[in-house]
């Protein structure tokens, strides 16, 4: 007991306090301060943290190292399975853009410029409106689909 003494280790070291505080700021808004409390604080009783030290992972990542080698038990797939398979993924892209474009013409002849044919339940001028302003951005939100499936297109290798 001691050697534990004269090395310090006889009682744990304090803990790093950080005493906070719940104050009442000037509007009536809640703040958490550290430190001293001031007028209208109070300090509040948290539980003790406990912090244990990450390990470090050799090869830099995403911090700005090397990227790490792939481990030797990863799966790899033969470049015709590959080639399959973005053949696949091209022929739905193809598809949704065909799709996503014939929608597009449906709306904008449906919205006739900005002048859509009045149906019976719209005697009401503010249903024509809504229903023109919807139509407006259903064609929006189809050219943005459109757009971004040319693009993911794009990406893809030949």
């Amino acid at each position: 007991m001691l050697a534990l003494a004269l090395l310090g280790w006889s009682r744990p070291a304090p803990a790093q306090s950080g005493d906070i505080y719940l104050c009442t700021g000037a509007n009536g808004v809640p703040e958490y301060r550290n430190g001293s409390g001031g007028k209208n604080c109070k300090r509040l009783s948290l539980p003790e943290v406990t912090t244990v030290p990450g390990t470090r992972v050799s090869g830099g990542g995403a911090r700005g190292g090397a990227p790490a080698a792939a481990p030797a038990a990863f799966p790899r797939v033969d470049s015709a399975t590959q080639k399959s398979r973005d053949g696949e993924r091209r022929a739905v892209l193809e598809q949704e853009l065909q799709s996503e474009e014939a929608k597009l013409a449906a709306l904008r002849a449906e919205y006739n410029d900005g002048q859509p044919e009045r149906q019976g339940n719209e005697r009401n001028y503010q249903k024509y409106l809504d229903r023109t302003a919807t139509l407006r951005d259903d064609i929006a939100r189809g050219e943005a689909n459109a757009a971004s499936l040319r693009r993911e297109l794009s990406n893809l290798k030949d």
